[in-house]
C-alpha cells in the first residue's frame, strides 16, 4: 500500500516518518488502530492535553481582542490559571504589532504534494519582520538542539516564506525577515528563538522536498523500524512491533502531544497556487 494522491504532509506526519518509517506506515498508510498507552499516566496526559488546548483557545481569543480579565473568569483550573497569568505577564518580547493573526493555516505545493502548517500566532510588520510564535505546555522544556532538529521548526519557517505573502503586503517575506519563537508556559514564559536566512531556506526546501518524495515512493510491505529504540518508548505501536509493552514516564515528554492534523480547518487556508 502507498499513500493516496490526496495525502497532505504536515510537520507532524513528516516527523513520524523521520522518527520511524514503520510508525508512519501504520498510522497513515494502514491506519492501524492500536490501543497501547503512550505514557504510564494516561489520565494525567489527557488532562494535560486538555489544558494545553484550553491555553491555545485563550491565546486565540486574546489575539482577537477579547478582554483578558473576561477570559480569566472562564478558567476553573489552577494550573491553567497559572499558565494564563504567565501568558499575560511574560509574553515573548519584541513582537511586531502591525498584524497579528492566531490559528492561521498555510499551505504550499512541494515535490508534487501539499505541505500544510498551522501556526499558533503570526506577528508581522509587513516588509520587515515575520515572527512565528508557538505556545508550548510540555512539563519538560526541550533542549534547543532538540527544537532545532524538529520538523516543526523547518516546516513552519519555510512555509512562512512560501505562503506568507497574504500577511506581508502581498509579497513573500524574505527568509531573513522570518523568526521562530517557542514560548514555554511551564518555564515561566522562557523562549527559544530561531533566526532564518536564504541559505537555511534553500536547504529546508531541498530537504523537505526529498523527504516528501521518499515518503510518497515507499512501497515496501513492511516499512523499516527505527534503529533508535528510544523513539519506541512513547509510541502506541511499540507492542505491535515487539519493542516493549510498558508505557514511558509522562515527565519525560519533551513535546506537546496534540492532534495537529485534526485541528486544521481546510476551508481557512492561505496558500500559493499549484
Amino acid at each position: 500500500m502507498t499513500l493516496p494522491d490526496t495525502f497532505q504532509f504536515t510537520q507532524g506526519n513528516l516527523q513520524d516518518y523521520v522518527d520511524c518509517k514503520r510508525r508512519f506506515q501504520l498510522r497513515y498508510v494502514l491506519m492501524q488502530p492500536w490501543p497501547a498507552l503512550i505514557t504510564d499516566q494516561p489520565d494525567q496526559l489527557e488532562l494535560h492535553m486538555q489544558r494545553g488546548a484550553a491555553l491555545h483557545r485563550l491565546a486565540h481569543q486574546h489575539a482577537r481582542g477579547i478582554d483578558p480579565q473576561r477570559l480569566a473568569e472562564t478558567i476553573h483550573d489552577d494550573t491553567l490559571a497559572r499558565w494564563w497569568q504567565t501568558f499575560l505577564h511574560r509574553p515573548p518580547s519584541g513582537l511586531p504589532d502591525a498584524t497579528r493573526r492566531a490559528e492561521v493555516v498555510f499551505a504550499a505545493p512541494l515535490a508534487g504534494h501539499r505541505l500544510l502548517a498551522k501556526y499558533d500566532l503570526l506577528a508581522v510588520q509587513p516588509g520587515q519582520r515575520f515572527v512565528i510564535v508557538d505556545w508550548k505546555t510540555a512539563a519538560r522544556r526541550p533542549r534547543r538542539s532538540h527544537l532545532a532538529r524538529r520538523l516543526q521548526t523547518t516546516v513552519y519557517q519555510s512555509l512562512a516564506v512560501e505562503a506568507g505573502a497574504a500577511l506581508n503586503g502581498g509579497q513573500p517575506p524574505a527568509p531573513d525577515q522570518v523568526e521562530m519563537i517557542y514560548w514555554f508556559a511551564q518555564s515561566n514564559g522562557a523562549t527559544e528563538r530561531f533566526a532564518y536566512d536564504e541559505i537555511r531556506h534553500s536547504a529546508a526546501l531541498a530537504y523537505l522536498g526529498d523527504l516528501i518524495l521518499e515518503t510518497a515512493a515507499c512501497a515496501e510491505p513492511i516499512w523499516p523500524l527505527t534503529d533508535d529504540q528510544d523513539q519506541c518508548r512513547f509510541c502506541n505501536y511499540r507492542s505491535l512491533c515487539e519493542r516493549g509493552v510498558s508505557a514511558a514516564f509522562i515527565g519525560e515528554l519533551e513535546d506537546d502531544l496534540e492532534p495537529i492534523e485534526s485541528l486544521i480547518d481546510l476551508e481557512q487556508i492561505a496558500e500559493v497556487e499549484f
